[in-house]
């Protein structure tokens, strides 16, 4: 079973993307099948979460944050069964569980001056020699947000090298979100057109620290675009009980992109190929 873990900052998609993800399975049974790939929620963690997720993806409410207190242990597993049907070749299935950390940790990595103790509960544990890989969901492009990234990602990779990590830890970087008109062209070579183009330090710090063979780069999209034709982005804000949140313009068009490929390779070390 792949063991993987997410972090990312505030806002950046890491509550929506698991929702989608556990949702996936009612699209399939309603008619909306993904080619070449089946998705199965196998415990009750993650079906509890498929049905909280029409709340985020079609009404615009918002599930509750995730939060640091209660500690590791009150964070829940969601645990997935791919299934991949390569054509000409057997079907492939592999188990996935899932854990995600509050926004504040990753935050947390950009102050050189933080040292708190529960804090570093969750990076030791997000490190630990079971964690297969690591999805680092990000959503912000502009120069600020480039230099606080870095400086998180830096420590990060320092981190890893403490827990020995460097060489045997699968890291995928993701830009959360990618349905926004300045991201989306950029989709199909992420690591070239928006990270190089957009993060460049970001870039820089993980490509320094991290040996090619375990690091990727991805952009992925929960809400995705209207369409082939039309490249707006299936997605609008509304007010919700939790503020201001995202929610699908077109529900009946909802078509996410590339939620399965960093799973798949954070699992497995290889391209997701199923067609």
């Amino acid at each position: 079973m792949g063991n993987i873990r997410i972090i990312g900052p505030r806002g950046s998609g890491k509550t929506s993307y698991l929702a989608a993800l556990a949702y996936w399975p009612d699209q399939q049974r309603r008619g909306k099948k993904k080619k070449g790939v089946k998705l199965q929620s196998l415990n009750d963690e993650t079906r509890d979460l498929a049905e909280k997720a029409e709340n985020i993806i079609l009404e615009g409410e918002s599930l509750e944050p995730t939060t640091v207190e209660g500690g590791i242990d009150a964070l829940p597993f969601y645990s997935f069964g791919i299934e991949v049907k390569p054509r000409f070749q057997k079907p492939e299935l592999i188990n996935v569980a899932v854990r995600d950390y509050p926004g504040e940790i990753f935050e947390e990595l950009a102050n050189p001056a933080s040292a708190n103790p529960l804090h570093q509960e969750f990076v030791d544990e997000c490190l630990e020699e079971s964690v297969d890989g690591c999805l680092i969901l990000l959503a912000d492009w502009d120069k600020s947000t480039d230099k606080f990234t870095s400086r998180a990602l830096s420590k990060f990779t320092k981190q890893m090298d403490i827990h020995n990590r460097v060489n045997n830890l699968r890291v995928a970087i993701a830009m959360s979100k990618c349905e926004r008109g300045e991201l989306w062209p950029g989709r199909l070579e992420p690591s070239i057109d928006l990270f190089q183009q957009h993060l460049p330090k970001t870039l820089a710090t993980l490509e320094q620290s991290i040996s090619s063979k375990n690091l990727r780069f991805y952009a992925i999209s929960t809400f995705g675009v209207l369409g082939r034709n039309d490249p707006r982005p299936n997605r609008e804000d509304v007010i919700g009980t939790g503020g201001t949140n995202s929610v699908l313009r077109e529900p009946n068009q909802w078509k996410p992109y590339g939620l399965l490929e960093p799973l798949y390779w954070l699992s497995k070390g290889k391209r997701l190929g199923y067609v």
